[in-house]
């Protein structure tokens, strides 16, 4: 790329970025601001959540459990069909489903698209049932090229087409005698009427038989709208619910981290990303500013593409962003760091750019593919909770190879073009030595066992208080109850908990409703109808209420002990997998694959070891940390690894502990500041927002500290503990090979007596001699591909004959003085 096309290219980037800053903070014509554009999930922003119950009268007890899955699995479908992502539905006390879908503004709305209690029929135009929702496949909206508009498609079951096609046959032969009306009107007898439950969704006519697989429902009259397909599909795919269910209770609520949570949550990670600029720029003077333009850029880009797929950004969401800034800072970090090391090497900055880009790209994607695949594999088989963290964590990963390795790269080389370009630019001296926070390098492989003795301490530690006390589950596990009440105004929660503190509850109490002048009180312990009531009545008491402000109050079940012990296990052990199998591929070896792998269990065990120690409590968060923490750590240790294969083709020869002692010493400053940069950007959400919220943040900082130092001290050491007997039959090699050189030479010395009865040579004659003789010798090495024992013998072999000389380039002069000097 020309050089004044970058510059070009670079000023449209830097109007891009502050453009796009002013657009996210204050929105242009029709597009709202990012904070208004975003969609945020029930621990953030609220939304809407409904319990309804099942009519299990002619069920018996021992279906229920699975006829009540059933149901959940049925709504789950309907649900995500409509598009509202990170909804969830869980089973409470038996026979109850509670809906909660975050970014929903209206419940009346939301409760009818799901299908109060929607059961899906098909019947003819005289009301004898032909199929039911277990027969359809699938049913999706598409464009309708013919008539305009939007269409219906619907796919079949193998059981589903045979029924559909006899239908049709007998809707087309004209011969049904309609008897279902709609709005007054009966049918067209050659209709197929859609029923949920009492009511027709709609009433397509057949003029054949259709025996397909699937077919498609379409409107003469241009189309349907895009809304009405995309809602009837949906109405269509979640298929027929076994029971039919009755609203029970529905609300609105408010984030459940606290109050004006999104708020303290937006300022800070504004403060935490300007701590995360000034760190770049102390580190790396000018290519710490451009990494900030490019910081910035990735920023906007991801929540920007998060509102173009309408996705809802929840806690777990926030975790898989706070990974990707790291991962985006930690991709500009390691070619800045090679660019300096080139620089180092005393090369010009022009090549130093071109050479330390090169190198570091290798890293960037195997670090960053490594992660993608884990997170691929977590979005396909986790639960909602994991899902919106996998999705949040893709998009990041794609948004920072892209502003990493392009954008950061079109200012880092229109600066290496410019004539005002000098070291001190690229994070070095004056005189070309590069500022790094470590020094000297460091013994790692010799200290290996006192890591080994620290990690091992500290995971029984945490097993031993696991075997005695267990987790301390929040309610989000466990289950429990739930009072929701109108305080008629705004109570401090402080003096609500002080309220109901002689019942030991253990409870969480949020805001919720307009004004923040409803709460609810939710507890791991499951309190029975008078217990409640006790409880209610101290409230009422204590600031002057009656029963008629208790809008709720039941039990609940856990909505993330199953996930955890389920789905989301189950993907993280399967992204192991999968990021195992990768690096063994690319780095031609299982010992790196098995070595990265173990400093995943490790952090994992750590991360468990804090939780039972400390007694923090196990709820929602838990899964985020456990999952951001996976992603950090396979980061930092590829980095490392990339960096021991490339030493181990270059230092080719010397002893392996020198060879990862160096590479580790090499990729530590690169380590420190991804890790800081992380721990920065999440300590003003530790301090700045609520309490609840200190869950998820020390858990997390401590999980980077731990991928950090497992990267380092534990993942390092096991490669080299894989390699110990290579490495010992190596040195074996070297010891023979080195004995054999002192034999020859012993032997060498032994027939010095002879040399010194040859006859005497001019000084410059005998220096000429050696000289044309270590040539002849380099050649050979040359040709030989390898160095030649005789390069070991050349100094105590005989003086060359005249003819020797004459072949190896002796002068004529020389030969002359050696002839007089014989006669």
């Amino acid at each position: 790329m020309k050089a004044k096309i970058q510059k070009v290219l670079s000023l449209v980037i830097i109007a891009v970025v502050l453009f796009g800053m002013f657009v996210s903070y204050k929105g242009v014509g029709s597009v709202k601001n990012l904070k208004d554009s975003l969609k945020y999930g029930l621990d953030i922003n609220g939304g809407v959540y409904v319990v309804m119950e099942a009519d299990t009268s002619g069920i018996k007890k021992a279906d229920l459990n699975s006829t009540m899955e059933q149901t959940k699995q049925v709504l789950e479908r309907r649900v995500n069909a409509m598009g509202i992502s990170e909804a969830t539905v869980n089973v409470e006390n038996g026979n109850r489903l509670r809906v909660e879908m975050p970014g929903v503004e209206n419940t009346q709305t939301a409760i009818e698209r799901i299908g109060q209690t929607a059961k899906l029929r098909f019947t003819l135009a005289d009301g004898t049932e032909v199929l039911s929702g277990s027969d359809i496949k699938n049913a999706e909206a598409a464009m309708d090229d013919t008539n305009g508009g939007y269409k219906i498609v619907m796919q079949f079951t193998s059981q589903g087409r045979q029924k559909f096609a006899t239908a049709t046959e007998r809707a087309a032969s004209g011969q049904v005698n309609p008897t279902v009306s709609e709005n007054g009107t009966l049918v067209d007898k050659t209709s197929i009427v859609i029923w949920l439950d009492d009511q027709i969704l709609t009433a397509p006519t057949c003029e054949s038989k259709i025996d397909s697989d699937s077919c498609e429902i379409t409107s003469r009259g241009g189309g349907y709208a895009k809304e009405d397909a995309s809602t009837q599909a949906a109405l269509i795919k979640g298929g027929s619910l076994p029971v039919a269910l009755h609203e029970v209770e529905a609300s609105s609520t408010t984030a459940s981290i606290g109050a004006d949570a999104l708020d303290k949550s937006i300022k800070a990670g504004a403060i935490g990303l300007i701590l995360v600029f000034v760190l770049m720029l102390l580190m790396y003077n000018v290519l710490g500013l451009f990494a900030d333009i490019a910081l910035m850029l990735y920023i906007m880009l991801v929540l920007w593409i998060m509102v173009a797929l309408n996705g809802v950004l929840t806690l777990p969401g926030i975790a898989g962003i706070i990974l990707g800034i790291g991962m985006a800072v930690d991709a500009n970090v390691v070619i800045f760091s090679r660019i300096k090391e080139e620089i180092g090497k005393g090369r010009s900055i022009r090549v130093a750019v071109d050479e330390g880009t090169k190198h570091a790209l290798v890293t960037v994607l195997d670090s960053q593919i490594t992660t993608l695949i884990a997170t691929v594999i977590l979005y396909e088989l986790g639960a909602t909770a994991v899902k919106g963290f996998a999705l949040t964590l893709m998009i990041s990963i794609i948004v920072s190879i892209f502003t990493a390795v392009v954008i950061t790269q079109i200012f880092v080389d229109v600066l290496a073009d410019s004539k005002f370009a000098s070291y001190k630019m690229f994070g070095c001296k004056a005189d070309g030595t590069p500022k790094n926070i470590v020094t000297k390098e460091l013994h790692f492989i010799e200290k290996r066992k006192i890591f080994y003795i620290i990690s091992g301490v500290v995971i029984a530690t945490g097993i031993i208080f696991l075997g005695v006390r267990g987790f301390n589950y929040g309610i989000d596990f466990t289950g429990g109850t739930m009072i929701q009440m109108n305080m008629e105004k705004k109570v401090p929660i402080k003096d609500i908990e002080k309220s109901i503190d002689k019942f030991d509850l253990n409870e969480s109490i949020v805001y919720t409703g307009s004004g923040e002048k409803q709460v609810i009180i939710k507890t791991t312990k499951a309190l029975k109808t008078d217990e409640r009531t006790e409880v209610t009545n101290a409230i009422e008491k204590e600031f002057g209420l009656t029963d008629k402000n208790v809008i709720a109050s039941n039990e609940f079940g856990p909505t993330v002990g199953e996930q955890l012990k389920g789905n989301a296990l189950k993907s993280i052990l399967l992204a192991a997998l999968g990021m195992l199998i990768y690096i063994i591929i690319r780095f031609r070896s299982w010992k790196y694959g098995v070595a990265a792998v173990a400093g995943l269990l490790h952090d994992v065990l750590v991360l468990i070891a804090v939780y039972t120690i400390f007694h923090v409590e196990v709820n929602n968060p838990f899964i985020a940390v456990i999952l951001t923490i996976v992603g950090y750590s396979i980061n930092d240790t590829i980095v490392i690894f990339d960096r021991i294969r490339e030493n181990r083709r270059l230092l080719r020869g010397q002893p392996l502990p020198d060879i990862l002692n160096k590479s580790v010493s090499q990729t530590l400053d690169r380590s420190i500041m991804t890790s800081l940069t992380t721990i920065i950007a999440i300590i003003p959400l530790l301090i700045m927002v609520s309490s609840s919220l200190a869950s998820f943040v020390m858990p997390l900082m401590v999980g980077v500290v731990s991928g950090t130092y497992s990267s380092i001290c534990l993942c390092t050491p096991l490669y080299y503990e894989f390699n110990r007997k290579e490495e010992a039959e190596r040195k074996k090699e070297i010891e023979k090979s080195r004995a054999r050189i002192e034999a020859k030479r012993a032997k060498k010395k032994a027939k010095a007596p002879a040399q010194a009865a040859l006859p005497e040579t001019s000084d410059a004659a005998v220096e000429e001699a050696k000289s044309a003789e270590a040539k002849t010798v380099e050649e050979t090495t040359a040709n030989n591909g390898s160095e030649s024992p005789q390069a070991e013998d050349a100094p105590a072999q005989k003086q060359p004959t005249s003819t020797n000389r004459k072949k190896s380039g002796t002068s004529k002069k020389a030969r002359k003085k050696s002839k007089k000097r014989k006669k």
